[in-house]
């Protein structure tokens, strides 16, 4: 009888230690400026790398894009509506006391649960000390503050100044971990080579950049010359037809009006940051392989939510178009056929609680409101969603409230209910959206259709306790 428990508890230990572990993987603020997204300037070799083993999902979307919004509906899968955290200083415990959140999950079923960096939106809460129920907040480190930043380099680049001299950029002596990424980096790498747990772990690591201020090593800032970066090209009444909440200026505090030298400037740092979170990537991919864990180890890399380079006078997030909504999503599943390829099915950041309950083989709660991704990844001819929505507030007191549904070819948005304009933009021949048929009568019949699916998923329109 005690060799039959004994072979029992065997059984379980070694069903529990191969369950996979996973690493999740974070930037701030990053658009699909990436090589294997074909972005014609972006280095980033580790990235590449990783969808080159991995799947890639051209068409993946936040469902706000604001960083705290964004992260609290991620990290507990469930949509704004029901978080009602729509601005970064909302907290969703305090909205949802009760809220089982993605990694603390995964530790109520067995797994080792860490956390380097900004994964939850920082401040909401402070840090693990000051909660009142330390689980809820699932990691442990607070961020590190940067500031102040290591002496500068004397830039290579110059740019004339004036009144709008751009977004501020700072190149730094070299070294990776003068920044808090690298350190975030170096405390994952000890990490994973000191622990001598035997249960799953569940890693998440979250940069910081590109989020702003746009500062990197000067290495990253000499990989693009200032004559390299070529400028997003719209046309001169591009303008025109986009609504007023969505506009340059939507939001006064994002306002941009610089020289196109500046704008250069501006770009070649962002691409310099996303460089930098390339590199630390690569640290950590490689700390999995050398610690023996790449064949066990779920990897997924995401952003919160994208960001304007310039794209309608734009320089910033929170708005409704593609290159706000749309982030980067690369996902590597150890034993799964799906190397090297690129999906173009809609899927959300609400997807990647229940995909990766379902692919550790953990109980899905009820109450998630994504869909797991696992049957698509079995069956390549499964449709995960019909349309992907995205809500964002704008205006100079977040006043103005947007909702947008992405489909397979259309991007259809309406602001505060279609009172403050309506946009439908045809991605098979306009990608860039420079061209809004919402007041063209031959789309009215399409348009009766997207305000259906806009009705399906339940939006936040107001602020609420």
């Amino acid at each position: 009888m005690k060799l039959f428990w004994l072979a029992i508890s065997l059984v379980i230990a070694t069903q529990t230690h191969a369950r996979p572990n996973v690493l999740l993987i974070m930037a701030d603020d990053l658009a699909a400026t990436l090589g294997c997204y074909q972005h014609p300037q972006a280095k980033t070799p580790h990235l590449d790398a990783l969808a080159a083993r991995g799947l890639l999902f051209s068409k993946a979307y936040c469902q706000f894009p604001h960083c705290n919004p964004s992260r609290a509906s991620m990290m507990s899968g469930l949509r704004p509506a029901t978080t009602v955290v729509t601005n970064n200083e909302d907290n969703l415990y305090q909205n949802l006391p009760e809220v089982l959140t993605l990694p603390h999950h995964f530790r109520n079923h067995g797994y080792a649960t860490a956390r380097c960096g900004k994964i939850f939106h920082l401040g909401v809460p402070t840090g693990l000390e000051s909660m009142d129920d330390p689980q809820a907040w699932d990691f442990g480190t607070p961020f590190a503050s940067e500031l102040p930043f290591p002496p500068a380099r004397k830039s290579m680049v110059k740019v004339k100044t004036g009144k709008k001299q751009g977004i501020s950029w700072l190149e730094i002596p070299d070294g990776e971990d003068l920044l808090v990424d690298g350190r975030f980096t170096q405390e994952a790498v000890r990490w994973l080579a000191e622990r001598d747990d035997e249960k799953p772990f569940f890693l998440a690591v979250g940069f910081h950049r590109p989020h702003l201020p746009l500062v990197a090593p000067a290495t990253y800032f000499d990989q693009y010359p200032l004559e390299s970066i070529e400028l997003p090209k719209s046309p001169e009444d591009d303008e025109d037809d986009i609504p007023l909440p969505a506009r340059n200026g939507g939001v006064p505090g994002y306002t941009l009006t610089a020289t196109p030298e500046q704008r250069r400037a501006t770009i070649r740092a962002y691409l310099a940051c996303v460089s930098y979170v390339d590199a630390q990537v690569g640290r950590l991919l490689a700390a999995i392989k050398t610690n023996g864990q790449e064949e066990n180890t779920i990897v997924l890399f995401t952003s919160d939510h994208g960001w304007h380079l310039g794209e309608h006078g734009l320089w910033h997030k929170r708005s409704l178009f593609e290159e706000s909504a749309r982030v980067p999503f690369i996902l590597h599943v150890p034993g799964m056929k799906t190397a090297g390829q690129r999906s173009g099915s809609l899927i959300e950041l609400l997807d990647v609680f229940p995909t990766l309950c379902d692919l550790c083989e953990l109980p899905t709660p009820k109450t998630l409101q994504g869909q797991s991704m696992r049957p698509f990844l079995e069956n390549r001819d499964h449709v995960l969603h019909e349309a992907a929505h995205t809500q964002a507030r704008r205006g100079a007191n977040a006043e103005n409230w947007g909702h947008s549904v992405r489909t397979g070819r259309w991007r259809y948005t309406e602001w505060d209910d279609g009172r403050n304009g309506a946009e439908l933009y045809d991605h098979d021949h306009d990608p860039q959206e420079y061209h809004n048929l919402a007041k063209d009568p031959q789309h009215a019949g399409l348009i009766q259709k997207m305000q259906a699916l806009l009705k399906k998923t339940p939006a936040t329109n107001k602020p609420q306790p």
